[in-house]
């Protein structure tokens, strides 16, 4: 086996087609450091073995097995082994529109609700985390409703949504729809403050105070996001890099693997 093929062996990545709102990592014997990043949608993971320092939203935690990660979808986070140790974790980035439902049963929210905790030590949710993780590549007529019955079980224990603070201000969230389309083209600071008849310096503090995160950065995330999508279609990583904006395969290569660990070619192996 050469290393191509142990990296993708160790970096597993899944997408059920019965369950397209779930996207399932499994890493393995993994000591590789993540810069701090982002995912669209909401994750929860977990350490089969070894132990990670946990970084999120400005908070730190040290996370071993037993214990979950919440992680709301635009939050800026990062995960790594302790010291030259490795770790073996697992992720699912969950869809927040099909979590917003799941809510919905609940609360009778149309959006989104935010956890506001950054992990939760529960034995039973974290076996449960893990046999949805084991089974979830093989699916299953009971997956759909094994998914939304612990989901559940993970909001009604880190949501208080009669107490949440007030969201990002309006045009905040019309500014980072508009950082999250139209990838392929450049759109500079000024530019956007332009459009939103702002100066640029008070856009940028307004936007990382509202997100903990640059316009830049933010979009950065994006393109990376929209990347994966793309590398899933089985788009050729140049084709992909130009699709997203980036000026070439290497610098999608490098921003990639800062953020994901592993490279284009070894993501896009896994749905081969």
């Amino acid at each position: 086996m050469n290393r191509k093929d142990r990296v993708t062996e160790n970096e597993q990545f899944y997408i059920n087609g019965d369950f397209p709102f779930v996207e399932l990592r499994r890493s393995t014997n993994s000591g590789r450091h993540f810069k701090p990043h982002m995912h669209q949608r909401f994750s929860i993971g977990a350490i089969n073995c070894g132990e990670v320092i946990y970084e999120v939203a400005g908070a730190k935690a040290r996370l071993g097995p037993g214990g979950l990660a919440l992680i709301n979808p635009d939050t800026l986070h990062c995960c790594n082994p302790v010291g030259s140790t490795k770790r073996t974790y697992l992720v699912l980035y969950l869809d927040p529109a099909w979590c917003a439902n799941v809510q919905a049963n609940v609360w009778q929210n149309r959006q989104f609700i935010p956890v506001d905790e950054i992990s939760l030590g529960h034995d039973r949710l974290y076996r449960k985390f893990m046999t949805l993780a084991h089974d979830f590549p093989a699916g299953g007529a009971t997956m759909q409703d094994e998914l939304s019955s612990f989901v559940r079980a993970i909001f009604l224990r880190a949501c208080t949504p009669e107490t949440r603070n007030p969201g990002p201000l309006p045009h905040i969230e019309a500014i980072k729809k508009e950082l999250a389309h139209n990838l392929e083209r450049s759109l500079p600071l000024e530019q956007l403050a332009h459009n939103y008849r702002s100066n640029p310096y008070t856009l940028l503090r307004q936007f990382k105070n509202a997100t903990g995160i640059t316009p830049h950065a933010f979009r950065l995330n994006c393109r990376i996001s929209k990347a994966k999508k793309l590398l899933r279609a089985g788009l050729e990583p140049a084709t992909v890099a130009l699709q997203c904006g980036f000026f070439d395969q290497s610098h999608l290569h490098r921003h990639f693997k800062a953020m994901t660990t592993i490279t284009p070619g070894e993501y896009q192996r896994n749905f081969a």
